[in-house]
């Protein structure tokens, strides 16, 4: 962490000394609150919810960001290594399916001895990295046999409208690079006979207005490169929130023929694992389960 290029920013800042990078981040890591979640795909919260952590800061800076107050602000309390097992180990305790670490990547540096030192004292549940998607391939070598289940956004087809709205340059191909490698590492989905994840790949992929997510372009990659059978996650929960109003073209909100554009397009794709969301979209949306093939064992 003296020089630190966790993310694809690679800023070579000393966080160990107290610098803050782009990121913003400290050197310890910043939880914004852990609890059992019932709001995410059907295989990670299961029945018994899943045990997310939020991570404050973040590495991109995008204008729609629903979680700004403590992805943009940074609000929430710094936790040392020994902090972070604990709470890894009473979500367990609380019966949740699996570790969820949220915007992890610019703790990184502290997960991993957290994850070490928990699994030593009894930590047995999938652990999901939930992420932008805006990574680089040398931290998720990092995170190989530690992760179990990847839950990436792929969020822009277009490096120019992930910069223009996220600040992030090179995201396509960052992005790419990225999810190749975690199907590398962990596969298809995989579950057990209660339907709840193992193992394996989700990706998410949120549509905005206007095509600006470019996310057929995105099906096709996925379909060429990934896998087939890949399970996705469509979701309509855009709205206008933190700086969108700022911008004319992100104001109105998602038009439902554009989320069934999306739609249609996996079925023509012939993409047909995942999950869609109903329309109108609102944050708290939930999930309809569309499975056509079941994960296997």
């Amino acid at each position: 962490m003296k020089k630190c290029v966790l993310c694809p920013r690679q800023c070579g800042v000393d966080r160990a000394a107290g610098h803050p990078g782009y990121c913003k981040a400290p050197y310890s890591a910043v939880v914004y609150s852990y609890m059992a979640h019932r709001g995410e795909e059907p295989p990670i919260s299961g029945r018994r919810g899943s045990g997310t952590i939020f991570f404050s800061y973040c590495t991109m800076k995008c204008v729609y960001c629903q979680n700004y107050i403590f992805s943009q602000q940074g609000r929430g309390n710094e936790v040392p290594v020994e902090k972070l097992t604990r709470i890894m180990l009473d979500l367990q305790e609380e019966k949740c399916h699996n570790i969820n670490l949220v915007s992890p990547t610019h703790f990184v540096h502290q997960i991993i001895p957290a994850l070490k030192a928990a699994r030593d004292e009894g930590l047995n549940i999938p652990v999901v990295y939930n992420t932008s998607g805006y990574e680089r391939v040398e931290t998720l070598k990092m995170l190989a046999g530690l992760v179990d289940i990847y839950l990436p956004d792929m969020r822009y087809s277009d490096n120019n409208m992930a910069v223009k709205y996220s600040d992030a340059p090179d995201y396509v191909e960052y992005n790419r690079a990225a999810v190749k490698e975690m199907h590398a590492q962990v596969g298809d989905l995989m579950t057990g006979d209660d339907g709840v994840a193992k193992k394996g790949l989700i990706i998410r992929l949120l549509a905005l207005p206007h095509n600006i997510s470019g996310t057929i372009e995105t099906l096709k990659f996925i379909k060429e490169n990934i896998s087939k059978n890949t399970y996705l996650s469509i979701m309509s929960q855009y709205y206008p929130t933190f700086k969108a109003l700022d911008h004319k073209e992100l104001a109105a909100g998602l038009d439902r023929n554009e989320y069934k554009n999306v739609v249609d397009a996996c079925r023509l794709l012939e993409l047909n694992n995942g999950w869609i969301q109903e329309m109108p979209p609102e944050p708290d949306d939930k999930f309809l389960g569309t499975k056509i093939i079941k994960p296997r064992d």
